[in-house]
């Protein structure tokens, strides 16, 4: 098991980083493992250590990990200085929609496409996606495809300006609910019950849209790690990311828990 260094960049030197192009749109991904694919999505403001980490517990698990570079620094352990510059630039970008309430994002076309070329490359029954914070609800938006079928949705933050919205279309929305009713499938959704970012009149929407197919996890704010990184603990400025910078990576914390059980759900959905 590769241990990081949390308290500085990550070279991220045991991925294979690989370019994708699809339609107009072409970023990288980092690559590494075997098994079964599982996309996961950095948050904001970027691949930090944190977020490698859990890519490496994922892989460690026996699955296939593709990890998009979508914005900031990949491998960098961010200040609040250069996090505000990231999350203001992906406010305003075209591809995040980070305001709007309308459709799917577009880059979600592209994570659609990026998962059907994993599930090409890696075969299985499907797909698992987990999207954080910036990305939380772009894992939903990759079941209007085939192959995505575990999606786990943390703390998911956007629209931005609607706290009590989704922000994908209802008549998406509905496409996905059919869907998880006719496959007998799950959204897992997890967050502190404190979040700022995420609160509580969020995952009521989401029940609200998805019904009994979407799974809360709230977690109690004392269960967060109360020394974050500089843009967790300056910006963000509450307990926020169950799986990463707020994670205490000790046995018997709840957010370890919550890793756990993201991973055994990959496992029974995906293997």
């Amino acid at each position: 098991m590769h241990t990081p260094d949390l308290t500085s960049d990550d070279d991220l030197a045991d991925f294979d980083r690989q370019n994708f192009r699809h339609g107009e749109i072409e970023k990288g991904f980092y690559l590494s493992g075997a098994g079964p694919a599982v996309v996961v999505l950095t948050e904001m403001p970027g691949i930090s250590p944190h977020v490698a980490r859990f890519a490496r517990w994922v892989r460690e698990a026996g699955f296939t990990v593709y990890m998009p570079s979508l914005f900031g620094r990949d491998g960098a352990l961010a200040s609040a200085d250069e996090g505000v510059a990231v999350f203001r630039r992906a406010c305003v970008s075209a591809e995040f929609r980070a305001l709007e309430n309308g459709g799917s994002a577009p880059i979600t076309v592209w994570l659609r496409a990026l998962a059907r070329l994993a599930h090409l490359e890696c075969g299985g029954r499907g797909v698992g996606a987990i999207g954080m914070c910036f990305t939380g609800n772009f894992a939903l938006s990759m079941m209007l495809d085939g192959p995505t079928l575990a999606p786990v949705v943390c703390q998911p933050s956007l629209p931005l300006e609607d706290p009590a919205a989704v922000g994908i279309a209802e008549g998406e929305l509905a496409l996905i609910r059919e869907r998880l009713e006719r496959e007998n499938l799950t959204v897992q959704g997890y967050r502190f019950s404190g979040d700022k970012w995420c609160s509580a009149q969020r995952f009521e929407a989401y029940e609200q849209a998805l019904g009994k197919r979407f799974v809360a996890h709230v977690l109690p704010d004392s269960a967060a790690n109360p020394n974050p990184p500089p843009f967790f603990k300056h910006v963000v400025a509450s307990p926020h990311s169950v799986v990463t910078a707020h994670l205490i990576d000790e046995e018997g914390q709840a957010t370890t828990a919550a890793r756990d059980q993201i991973i055994a759900f990959f496992g029974d959905s995906l293997k």
